[in-house]
């Protein structure tokens, strides 16, 4: 295995909860304590190591990504220096020291995996999501590669009806596929634009595009606050705080806030 440096602080336990805590994810599956997943084709897996992670096979097609999986975006002193300041956070910040937040790697697997997601536990939206992998995906080892959007566009919403998708959803997930939508070119884009031209699609609504700068392209003011467990954490955390009036005391943080107050709550 080859040798990745992380930037520090890091904890490896803390950054894949994760992929442990809703049940088996077959895109990114836990496994004898390594992560799988399958990269540029194959699949490779990342363990934890002094300094950072070990990673097999590490090649030029696969750092990158593994670079964006594991949230190197996020820049973790800054963020600690500001929230000492913060007692709430402060506290949760000195307890979940090291945990840097995951990254979607792929835009169009972020947007299949928020529509998902949307109104449902995390754990139903994983076991439905689960079997579109298993149907459209292509297993390698342990992990399976997530649907290509050709392979979704070519599916019929009938077909993830069949799966356990709702009626909406199904349409949502093949006319996202089908779309002419290009969601690499929204790298570049400022988060407003971002949002924009995400919401104009059908089924893709504020919560699904806030989650997108956050957990896909880790812009650093994304604020999902829509999320109900982001609304109880800050509710239960911060005695009734109105989860949008904390956008402003949450500046200029407000992603890496969401993911510690998130991972806070569910591990008291």
């Amino acid at each position: 295995m080859a040798f990745l440096a992380v930037p520090g602080p890091y904890s490896f336990d803390l950054s894949t909860e994760r992929f442990r805590v809703f049940g088996i994810d077959r895109a990114n599956v836990w496994h004898e304590g390594g992560l799988h997943r399958v990269l540029a084709g194959r699949e490779v897996r990342i363990e934890a190591a002094p300094g950072g992670v070990d990673v097999e096979p590490l090649e030029a097609g696969t750092e990158p990504v593994v670079r964006k999986l594991l949230g190197f975006a996020f820049e973790l002193e800054p963020f600690y220096a500001w929230a000492s300041d913060e007692p709430v956070l402060r506290a949760a910040a000195v307890r979940l020291r090291g945990f840097r937040p995951p990254l979607t790697p792929n835009p169009f697997e972020m947007l299949v995996g928020a529509i998902t997601a949307q109104q449902v536990s995390l754990f139903s939206a994983v076991a439905t999501r689960n079997r579109l992998i298993e149907r459209y995906g292509v297993r390698a080892e342990e992990a399976w590669s997530f649907p290509t959007r050709e392979r979704l566009a070519a599916a019929s919403e009938d077909e993830l009806f069949a799966l356990g998708f709702s009626r909406r959803k199904a349409e949502y997930v093949v006319g996202l596929a089908r779309s002419d939508l290009d969601l690499h070119a929204l790298d570049v884009l400022p988060d407003d634009e971002v949002k924009s031209r995400l919401v104009a699609q059908r089924g893709l609504g504020e919560w699904t595009a806030d989650w997108f700068l956050a957990r896909h392209l880790a812009r650093p003011h994304a604020w999902p606050w829509g999320d109900l467990a982001l609304r109880k954490a800050v509710a239960d955390l911060y005695g009734g705080l109105d989860v949008r009036e904390a956008r402003e005391r949450f500046h200029p943080f407000e992603n890496l806030t969401a993911h510690y107050l998130l991972l806070a709550q569910r591990t008291p």
